[in-house]
């Protein structure tokens, strides 16, 4: 006989150990409500760990990967470990973690992992009791085949829905979008599709971060198996094209340096990126469209469908083509902007004359980064 590890002694994060208790007692008061749902938990962890890569706890060597401790210790001999060992139990960071707690938390609801709707519900409205009191909620964020799928927010913050369609990097002539399926909001680029670039992965609740983005860019380029920073680089090359200006570019260069220091499980920097789209240009309409911004200059896609817009402004934002304040021109953006942080949005704007020197921006912009990453941390 064997147990599970001991918890560790202090939890981390905005999910108190109070709050954790909780979840754990109300599981128990629950019995239709094993957090493995209709799969075995096997099956339902290797929806989140790589289990056949993660070590046994038990000392007998027989047992050697998570897998196969997992298996013998709950499904050959289900009374060796309580039911809720899973939380507990530091090789899943569940106790001290809390993106490792909601990322679980929400595949407990997954269609693939419990059918029955009711029940479903029932949980995710007693999980949402429990989260509540450290500011957080799970909401849904799509279905599929008619059964809701989750996610977690801070409440209050982050964007609804889910991402559908992700098209940045623009460069040259303007893609010609057409709804190739309107009533599932399917989009089909039927002229200058090469000239932009179109993320077509789900996007999970981290985020989305350069790992995904450069394994996305692999198998379009199909270089799958190349050395991670080559990869990495090539795709740093083909963004740097769609940049429109200097001091864009020092905001790339910045967060890329920052990126080959931190790794590549950082936020993806996306520039160019479609926030709406007018299929008429500027010429064609003669008239102000209903749209004045179409495109982001940055996008940052943060864990729990935080984003982040980050805007380089030139003299075009607040001046007419001669050169003079034009207060409509800088209502219009402003106007915008409002409308972005009400919908959930983060909304930072760099002015182009505090990015003009190098050594002075990559001061400037490490501070920022830092102090974003700290604040969407904490």
């Amino acid at each position: 006989m064997t147990s599970s590890p001991k918890p560790p002694p202090t939890a981390t994060g905005r999910i108190t150990h109070v709050t954790r208790r909780r979840l754990i007692e109300g599981f128990a008061e629950m019995p239709t409500a094993h957090w493995s749902g209709d799969l075995d938990e096997v099956d339902f962890l290797a929806r989140l760990y790589p289990l056949e890569e993660m070590p046994s706890t038990d000392s007998r060597r027989e047992y050697g990967t998570a897998a196969a401790d997992i298996w013998q210790h709950r499904v050959n001999n289900p009374s060796d470990w309580p039911d809720n060992w899973i939380f507990t139990d530091e090789r899943f960071g569940l106790a001290d973690n809390d993106e490792a707690l909601l990322a679980f938390l929400v595949e407990m609801l997954h269609p693939e992992v419990r059918t029955h709707l009711a029940e479903v519900e029932q949980l995710r409205d007693f999980l949402n009791s429990v989260l509540v009191h450290d500011g957080y909620e799970i909401v849904q964020v799509d279905a599929i085949s008619g059964a809701p799928i989750f996610d977690y927010r801070l409440i209050g913050s982050g964007v609804r829905g889910s991402m559908k369609n992700l098209i940045f990097a623009a460069v040259g002539h303007k893609p010609e979008i057409v709804l190739d399926d309107a009533l599932n909001n399917d989009l089909r680029i039927v002229r200058n599709a090469e000239n932009c670039l179109v993320y077509d992965r789900t996007l999970g609740s981290r985020g989305l971060t350069w790992a995904d983005l450069t394994d996305w860019w692999a198998e379009q380029q199909g270089t799958a198996g190349a050395p991670t920073r080559e990869l990495f680089l090539s795709l740093c090359q083909r963004l740097d094209r769609s940049l429109a200006n200097d001091a864009e570019r020092r905001i790339m260069r910045t967060y890329i340096d920052r990126s080959l220091r931190l790794g590549p499980t950082i936020p993806a920097l996306i520039p160019q990126v479609y926030l709406h789209y007018d299929p008429r240009t500027a010429s064609q309409r003669r008239t102000p469209g209903p749209l004045p911004r179409q495109r982001m200059d940055f996008l940052l896609l943060l864990p729990g469908r935080a984003r982040v817009v980050i805007e380089c402004d030139g003299k075009q934002h607040y001046a007419d083509d001669n050169g003079h304040a034009d207060p409509r021109r800088y209502a219009e953006m402003v106007a915008e902007d409002r409308e972005l942080r009400l919908k959930g949005y983060e909304v930072y704007r760099f002015g182009g004359a505090e990015l003009t020197n190098d050594r002075a921006a990559e001061r400037l912009l490490s501070a920022f980064f830092d102090r974003l990453d700290q604040r969407h941390k904490s």
